[in-house]
């Protein structure tokens, strides 16, 4: 996975997770920390040596520094009383071209090892696994390798096939065809059609380059540090992704992947020693120490700003066709290992950009010259150097220099004025509430937050004391009142290393980029002899039959069913009641003394006319003065804008919730709400001229959602919190108004209308995507139906054994699959496809495999593993209780389908395949999101919008 320009945003982004391990809740010292804090400095364990202790109380852990004595791999533990561990590898790589060396080898060590040869070992453990997380990212200038589990055993089966895949990789020529790129005839078995560009990552980065705000990102990263690596593209550019050859790759993997030029990290409970065993034992002990040469030079600084042009694809889905340019302004800060100046750097873009307040907000936003912000606004920390960049996209051409100016006087104001001592103070209190907060996946989030100062040489653990680098802040300021203001003139008002960077919109720009890559193709064909055709031929031939190979897997270490605990833990609830009739959900949960409140509204009164309408009314609920128009616009614009730079990220999602769109009486709803059809209703308002009816419907919807009648409500805090919570719940219900009439609900209050009837609808959204999104749906058996437990099984093994194989190693696509939600929406999709109709036919396939019952018990058993991993993934005290207050999920109903699941078995599996997803069993819906396809332009059947 390429994730260029990562943001690293120090402790206001990197640690705030999104929820917390139900374990991890204990602050004072724990067990796991009082154990590190026994190891001395010198102490030698397993190969490596100590030179580093450090307890890190603000974030209730101990910090283990390390470094291998035979080779010089750094390491770093940090022993946390949390069960979901985390463990990742990161080699520094540093491109010197864009042909996507990093990002094809990251794909291509996961497709078989030394010790684990079978095709694609990385995929195939994530069914055999209990895994919380797996992944690998290639970012601008390091490669990293993480996962996470609260299993022991699990923990070793994983770390001994990511040792294996990092250090000892097969690379075999045709997982680099299969996974980078290759020549190959459209029809691979008939050498009379068309040589093609062909490669998961070079059909990823076509799709990546799809969106505009990519390509903006990249170029200026590119224009800004354009001295070493970040002058190229790590994910690498599609026209330049067929210079790469094989042996280049091989290169690339013995200067970069040895463990002179490898960072670990573990996180968790789980004992330091051994993990240093088996990493030297099975990987470190191997190798020699050298000095790797992969070190990024400073970036010169200019003497004079620089400003360049590019161009980019108009954007359909975006609000008014003669406003689409972007244009920023960036200036180059210090080097990221300075960790006190990057931490101030991080709070003092916060306080330029975020929230109404802030002053580039007012100055930019509400100027009405934009429709929000450029992309990568802010500070960003994923570069040796980093950068802080603002600016506005939704600008007329002609504006360009006007938002430049915007950007010098607004920087003067700050340089006069500062900021308000509220606005700091709220700033700071945010970061220690984040502290506060525990995360699911906060060893993740740790490895990703030191990842880019780590990569440099940085301290990784100074990175992680915030509490003392808030409290050296608030000790500048106190000194120095004009501190931050200082720092303005320096780092802006008097930096000449300050890029300006505007895209327009080009009619002919995807035509172009098709023509390139037109000519990129014409140029390798010409090149081949007769001799050469015929070889790619037989290749393309091998490739195909070894992708076609039932593949023996029987190598890699895998969990059992029978390591699964039977049971579920309890979660005890109780109901209470506020303002006499409003139910509120309590749970007691170790919160570290933060309290978690959420009010559900039912929408049963809201009219229909009025509910496309609500996600927008949900947008600013918080805002004051929303009845202002111009403020009120300035929410629409950006609201739009976001929504429709969404697409290209989250096509498969627009394609699957349009597919389901007529299968369920909640379907349409969720099209109103968060498809294709609420992006392209924020693009008409944000588009019409006179906003008053749509304000006007605002209160309207507020009546509805906002009293007591529709309400209830639900609290997660510590015990001893409770009783003060539900006064304070109480006293919001109680400022809550009731309905002066009673009001019939629109549709009934029942989860499914059972006057709904299902109908099959297929839909193509024309985009000037290079690649499709394709999702097909079908309406099955929902949580509480006993037949929901197969099918979800089912769903995980269609993905694995059939899906997999033929959408992304023999199409080509980035990702595809199959999954089941809630409601028994069967859903079949592919993301960032070359292919569309191919496709579907390898839906119609899939299921037919399926309903032939070609799959063993081990395939079963795997799937089985696959989806118990998901429904026993770690769960936050904040969250607890949630599935109950949201779907009416029980602890009992929970346990009744877990022991379905458990009992899940090959008839049952062939059964439901046949029921509900052979041909004409069930009602199904299709929907694309791509190019002109003219098989699709022919066919009634389909809805073209």
């Amino acid at each position: 996975m390429w994730r260029s320009g990562w943001r690293a945003r120090g402790a206001l982004r990197g640690l705030g997770g999104r929820s917390a391990d139900l374990r991890a809740w204990r602050w004072e010292s724990s067990a796991a920390c009082e154990r590190a804090l026994r190891y001395q400095v010198g102490e030698k364990l397993h190969g490596f040596t100590v030179s580093q202790v450090t307890a890190v109380p603000e974030l209730s852990l101990t910090a283990v520094r390390l470094s291998h004595d035979g080779t010089g791999a750094q390491y770093l533990h940090l022993a946390r009383e949390d069960r979901n561990n985390t463990f990742s590898v990161q080699f520094r790589t540093t491109p010197a071209d864009s042909s996507g060396a990093p990002h094809i080898l990251e794909h291509t060590v996961l497709c078989g090892s030394q010790r684990y040869p079978c095709r694609d070992p990385f995929f195939k453990m994530l069914n055999r696994s209990l895994c919380t997380f797996m992944n690998a990212f290639t970012a601008s200038d390091y490669t990293l390798y993480p996962f996470s589990t609260q299993n022991p055993k699990d923990f070793q089966n994983l770390l001994s096939v990511y040792l294996d895949a990092a250090f000892f990789p097969c690379l075999r020529e045709l997982d680099f065809w299969q996974e980078g790129w290759r020549l190959e005839h459209e029809d691979p078995s008939d050498p009379q059609t068309p040589l093609v560009f062909k490669g998961v990552v070079f059909n990823e980065m076509k799709g990546v380059f799809a969106d505009n705000e990519r390509i903006f990102s990249q170029h200026l990263q590119n224009r800004l540090l354009p001295d070493h690596t970040y002058a190229v593209v790590s994910g690498g550019d599609p026209l330049c992704i067929p210079d790469l050859t094989w042996e280049q790759l091989r290169r690339f993997h013995a200067t970069h992947y040895h463990p002179s030029n490898a960072r670990f990290f573990t996180y968790g409970n789980f004992p330091l020693e051994q993990h240093l065993r088996q990493i030297h034992e099975e990987a470190l002990s191997k190798f020699q120490k050298i000095e790797p040469r992969t070190a990024v030079p400073a970036q010169k600084p200019w003497d004079q700003p620089r400003e360049f042009q590019i161009s980019c694809a108009p954007d359909s889905l975006a609000a008014g066709s003669s406003g689409q340019t972007t244009v920023s302004v960036s200036f180059l800060l210090p080097h990221i290992t300075d960790t006190f100046e990057a931490f101030t750097l991080s709070l003092l873009s916060s306080l330029l950009v975020s929230g109404p307040s802030a002053p580039f907000y007012q100055s930019l936003i509400e100027s009405g010259l934009g429709t929000g912000f450029s992309p990568d606004a802010g500070y960003n920390g994923c570069t040796r150097e980093a950068y802080f960049s603002v600016g506005l996209q939704g600008v007329a051409e002609e504006d360009v220099g006007a938002v430049r100016d915007l950007v010098d006087r607004t920087l003067d104001g700050v340089i006069e004025k500062g900021f308000e001592a509220d606005r700091i103070e709220a700033l700071l209190h945010k970061i220690e509430i984040q502290m506060k907060h525990q995360s699911v996946s906060f060893g993740l989030a740790l490895t990703l937050h030191i990842a880019s100062c780590w990569n440099h040489d940085g301290d990784p653990v100074e990175l992680l004391k915030l509490g003392a680098q808030v409290a050296q802040f608030r000790k500048c300021l106190e000194d120095n009142p004009k501190f931050l203001q200082e720092k303005v003139q320096q780092y802006f008002k008097n930096n000449q290393h300050k890029l300006t960077l505007s895209m327009t919109p080009d009619d002919k720009y995807s035509e172009k980029q098709m023509q390139m890559e037109a000519e990129k193709l014409k140029q390798k064909v010409s090149s081949l002899s007769p001799e050469d055709k015929q070889r790619l031929h037989e290749k393309g031939l091998e490739l195909q039959a070894q992708q076609s190979q039932p593949q023996d897997a029987s190598c890699l270490p895998a969990l059992k069913v029978s390591d699964i605990e039977p049971r579920i833990p309890a979660t005890d609830l109780e109901v209470a009641t506020a303002a006499g009739d409003v139910p509120v959900q309590c749970c007691a949960q170790p919160t570290n003394g933060l309290v978690y409140f959420r009010a559900f509204a039912s929408l049963n009164t809201v009219p229909e006319e009025l509910r496309p309408y609500v996600p927008l009314f949900c947008s600013v609920l918080t805002n004051p003065r929303l009845e202002e128009e111009e403020r009120f616009r300035v929410l629409v614009k950006m609201t739009a804008q976001e929504l429709a730079n969404g697409v290209p990220d989250s096509g498969h999602l627009y394609a699957s919730t349009r597919a389901g769109r007529t299968l369920a009486s909640a379907g349409d709803l969720q099209e109103a709400f968060g498809g294709m059809d609420q992006v392209r209703l924020m693009k008409r308002i944000a588009e019409t001229a006179d906003l008053t009816p749509v304000l006007k419907k605002l209160p309207r919807i507020k009546k509805h959602l906002l009293n007591r009648d529709s309400l209830r409500c639900a609290v997660n805090a510590t015990p001893q919190q409770m009783p003060q919570a539900q006064r304070a719940v109480d006293g919001f219900v109680r400022s809550l108004s009731r309905s002066q009439k009673e009001r019939k609900p629109v549709r009934p209050q029942v989860v499914e209308d059972p006057t709904f009837k299902p109908c099959q609808m297929k839909t193509h959204f024309l985009l000037p995507f290079p690649v499709n999104y394709v999702a097909e749906c079908v309406r099955t058996a929902p949580y509480t139906d006993p037949d929901h437990a197969s099918l979800q099984v089912l769903a995980r093994l269609m993905t694995a054994k059939f899906l997999h194989v033929e959408i992304r190693e023999k199409g080509g696509a980035y990702g595809g699959g199959a999954r089941l939600s809630h409601g028994g929406i069967f859903t079949l999709f592919s993301y960032r496809d070359p292919r569309s109709m191919e496709t579907l036919q390898s839906f119609a396939e899939a299921v037919d495999w399926a309903r032939s019952g070609r799959f063993t018990q081990q395939d079963i058993d795997e799937a089985k593993l696959s989806v118990f991993a998901s429904v026993d993934a770690p769960v936050a005290p904040s969250d607890r209780g949630l599935d109950h207050f949201l779907y009416g999920l029980s602890d009992e109903m929970k346990q009744v389908h877990r022991e379905q699941l458990f009992a899940v078995c090959r008839e049952g599996l062939v059964d439901v395949s046949n029921r509900y997803l052979g041909t004409g069993r069930s009602t199904r819906g299709v929907a694309l999101l791509g190019p002109e396809n003219s098989r699709i332009a022919k066919d009634p059947s389909w809805i073209i919008r």
